[in-house]
Formats: C-alpha cells, structure tokens, sequence
C-alpha cells in the first residue's frame, strides 16, 4: 500500500541448486525453499534462514496430484511428517494469475492473491500483485508459498513483495 518492500527472493529458482532465500528488506534470510530434485510432485522444503539442515525445517510443499489443469498444493508442516491429512492447501490458476490459501481440508482461506493491473504492468511487463492476509497468519509464510506457486507455474522474474 505505501510501496515499501516487505520481502526480497535471491537467487533463480531453476538455478544450479534449485534453491532460493526469501530476504527481509535489510537483506536478512528469512527462510530458504529448496526444490527436491527428481520427484513426481515438484516437492518444496522450506527451511530456517539459510539452512538445509532436517532439523530447521519449517514446512513441505506438493502438488496434490501430477497433471493438473488448477494448480493445487498441499502444505505440511514439519511436525505432520505422516503426511495423512494437510495442513494448507494452496489453489492457484495459471491463467488468472490468482491463488487462495486454506487451512487444512477447511474452507478457512487464510490468504489470496490476484494480480494486480497497473499502467506499469500492462505497458512494461511489470507484474504486481495484491496480497491479503489474514489476522494471525505469517506474512512470510505466504510469501514463500506464493513465490513456490509461481515457480511451478514457471514465473522466473525477481520477485519483490511490497506493502
């Protein structure tokens, strides 16, 4: 709302160790998200700062099934190492450029995202986006979800969150 940057990604994604670092605006690691190589659903983890330790990490991510015309995810944190039952799931659309994040197997949306149509973005190919959040969810836990969603979706810009 005021143009001031909440979050920073470094590093490509589809980069030598398919791995990248959400940054606070000092330039501090927040959490790292690391896509497991050779998996049927492109899997995320995300872990602490700068770590890849199995102990500083914080959630996984998944497709919920292979093909898909709808992006889904399924979000586990780390202490759900069974796996059974999700703890978010994320509904995107390629094509809308939107996504909503549930709790759980609820209706409960947490945070959404849609695009957002400036002058800038239709003229300079400069996509901004508008995300709510939700009273008690974390803004970087969303971010992270948000910048893994357009990973798979392919969107390999810099990434920059602003409030």
């Amino acid at each position: 709302m005021n143009d001031n940057i909440l979050f920073k990604v470094k590093g490509r994604i589809l980069a030598l160790h398919d791995r990248c670092t959400l940054l606070d605006p000092a330039g501090n690691p927040i959490v790292t998200l690391q896509q497991k190589i050779m998996t049927m659903h492109n899997r995320w983890q995300v872990f602490r700062e700068e770590s890849k330790d199995p102990a500083d990490l914080i959630f996984s991510v998944k497709r919920s099934s292979v093909f898909q015309l709808k992006t889904k995810l399924n979000v586990y944190l780390a202490n759900n190492t069974a796996e059974e039952v999700r703890d978010f799931r994320v509904e995107g659309s390629l094509f809308q450029r939107s996504c909503v994040i549930y709790a759980g197997e609820s209706s409960t949306i947490v945070a959404q995202m849609h695009q957002k149509y400036t002058a800038g973005s239709i003229l300079f190919g400069k996509d901004r986006f508008t995300v709510t959040v939700y009273p008690h969810i974390d803004y970087a836990f969303i971010a992270a979800l948000i910048v893994i969603l357009g990973d798979i979706n392919k969107e390999e810009d810099d990434a920059y969150w602003y409030a």
